[in-house]
């Protein structure tokens, strides 16, 4: 058995350490590219989200390294995204490609058959192997956000351009090649350490929050970088969702506390959104009035083209805009989007806050 999964971000590296503790062969897909976006789109429904069609190129290259057995999560709710994993297999089979699929559903709701398929990937690893190995694999996801974290506040404060970039990429290489608690332990220090290393200087800078879907707002091929075109811009950013706060959400149901979670911004979504309308909907609507609240500039909201759950969202964040004086705009990302498109609507965005923030200055 080999096993990979959709590239989301650096969520390879929290799900490589994770399986390849446990002994189980892990064939990791490229970096999504243009080219993983060209194969998804070829084969994909029109209309199908921008995530679908990156996981299907991403399946599509990883069996070209070998892979033959697809663990992907699933979903319940308005959100497609609980189907797609038998979407993208029944493609795969007509293409010709002989994968089995492996859905890890939600455990509030079908906690027998995810231990089950946890027992079919881990083969013969204890249940205290198996606990081992999920917890290895998210402190990984731990270390990884909290050097973004780090990226994205000294990113626009840096003396010397792209020093921030190098310095993450050095810090997670670190984190990839720790194989045990200890040694992850020593490169998560010594990652920070990288970071905190990078010539930076005291200035105002402005801060804009990042809301929306979470493939969107964790795979910088989807979004277009925007993290480092914003913090280039000398935008401090910040995101509503991490790796590790999901996982303790949804897998973990809630168990590690000091973690933001997603409970807190359905709370904050009130009177906006009061119900669950599928995927992030409600999140996005809710964080958009903790940041607000949280005297940030800006806003951002990305999403994939004909998403639902985001598109109800979009309907209401202008009302949020007015009552909360905070501008709001909304990024639509699929296979057409274009650099120049997104480079020109960031720079417009970035003009209209520091105007503001310029006002509100003289007014004070």
């Amino acid at each position: 058995m080999k096993v990979t999964f959709p590239h989301m971000g650096h969520m390879w590296i929290c799900l490589q350490a994770m399986l390849e503790y446990l002994g189980v062969e892990v064939v990791v897909p490229p970096p999504s590219s243009k080219r993983t976006l060209s194969l998804g789109s070829k084969h994909s429904p029109e209309f199908a989200c921008m995530p679908l069609k990156l996981n299907l190129g991403n399946f599509m290259e990883a069996a070209e390294r070998g892979a033959d057995t697809i663990v992907m999560a699933g979903g319940c709710g308005p959100c497609r995204f609980g189907y797609y994993a038998q979407v993208e297999h029944e493609i795969l089979k007509d293409l010709g490609y002989n994968y089995h699929l492996v859905v890890m559903e939600p455990p509030e709701k079908h906690i027998g058959e995810l231990l089950a398929k946890i027992r079919y990937i881990t083969g013969k690893s204890s249940w205290l192997e198996v606990i081992r190995g999920i917890r290895f694999g998210y402190r990984k996801a731990l270390a990884v956000d909290e050097l973004e974290r780090l990226a994205m506040v000294r990113r626009p404060r840096e003396i010397k351009m792209g020093s921030t970039d190098g310095a993450l990429q050095q810090a997670l290489a670190e984190v990839v090649r720790a194989t045990d608690f200890r040694e992850l332990e020593k490169a998560s220090a010594g990652g920070i350490e990288i970071m905190r290393e990078v010539r930076t200087e005291e200035r105002p800078v402005l801060r804009v929050a990042l809301v929306g879907e979470i493939y969107t707002l964790l795979e910088p091929f989807a979004n277009q970088d925007i993290e480092r075109r914003l913090g280039s811009m000398g935008i401090e950013v910040d995101r509503s969702i991490y790796l590790s706060e999901w996982v303790n959400d949804h897998l973990f149901m809630g168990f590690i506390r000091g973690l933001r979670s997603s409970k807190e911004y359905c709370r904050s979504a009130s009177p906006y959104l009061n119900h669950f309308v599928g995927g992030h909907g409600q999140e996005t609507v809710g964080s958009a009035v903790f940041y607000a609240r949280s005297g940030y500039n800006g806003i951002i909201q990305l999403l994939p083209f004909t998403c639902m759950p985001e598109i109800v969202a979009q309907s209401i964040l202008p009302g949020v805009s007015n009552d909360l004086d905070i501008p709001i705009m909304t990024l639509i990302v699929d296979e057409q989007s274009g650099e120049a498109g997104m480079t020109t609507r960031l720079e417009a965005f970035n003009d209209l806050l520091y105007r503001k923030s310029s006002a509100k200055e003289v007014l004070a």
